[in-house]
């Protein structure tokens, strides 16, 4: 058998390996990530990505085998400048249809005065004798953006397809945009203290 040096320098960077899996050659297949996938400012100009983000990003993408041409998985600016990963609603549905023990979603939807209040995602996970339970509400979820005041059933829905499968089946380590951009918002303990 090969030494593990000989084995570590056959295998292919991480730019080869999903260049190849999208049919495109390394260099191109960064610009084209670049160009489309990376976040644009305002006026139109790319948020500045350093290369470590840019690897972060598809590694990320990567491990959880999500495709960011197909906006399964997004790069969010940061307060940084650069990017953090975050993963859309079909990008959560592929990983949870994905996974051979599920076994089918039910959503229960509580209104108020014609009003959204909460809604109720059931996860059946085959072999249990019960479904995951998990209540997203209103009053914490909302934003003010134009999806939430156009479609809030529908975006606490996926509120609650979200965190219903980070719970049923322990996704870690990646996020939706609002949490992240919770995050990106929030004034870290130690800066709070000097003010």
């Amino acid at each position: 058998s090969a030494a593990p040096t000989q084995e570590i320098a056959q295998r292919p960077s991480l730019t080869q390996e999903l260049a190849s899996h999208y049919g495109i050659e390394p260099s191109k297949f960064i610009a084209t990530l670049k160009a489309t996938v990376m976040p644009k400012r305002q006026g139109g100009e790319p948020v500045a990505v350093s290369d470590e983000e840019l690897a972060a990003f598809c590694i990320v993408a990567r491990e959880y085998g999500l495709n960011p041409f197909l906006k399964e998985i997004h790069a969010f600016p940061n307060k940084s400048g650069g990017v953090t990963p975050i993963v859309g609603v079909d990008g959560w549905a592929k990983l949870m249809n994905r996974q051979p023990n599920f076994d089918g979603i039910e959503f229960e939807c509580f209104d108020d005065n014609g009003k959204p209040v909460s809604v109720t995602a059931h996860i059946y996970i085959k072999g249990r004798s019960r479904p995951v339970s998990v209540t997203e509400y209103y009053s914490e979820c909302q934003r003010g953006t134009e999806p939430w005041r156009q479609m809030p059933r529908r975006m606490l829905r996926h509120k609650a397809l979200i965190q219903g499968a980070r719970v049923a089946f322990g996704f870690c380590g990646i996020h939706d945009e609002d949490e992240v951009a919770d995050i990106v918002n929030v004034t870290p303990p130690a800066e709070r203290k000097k003010k």
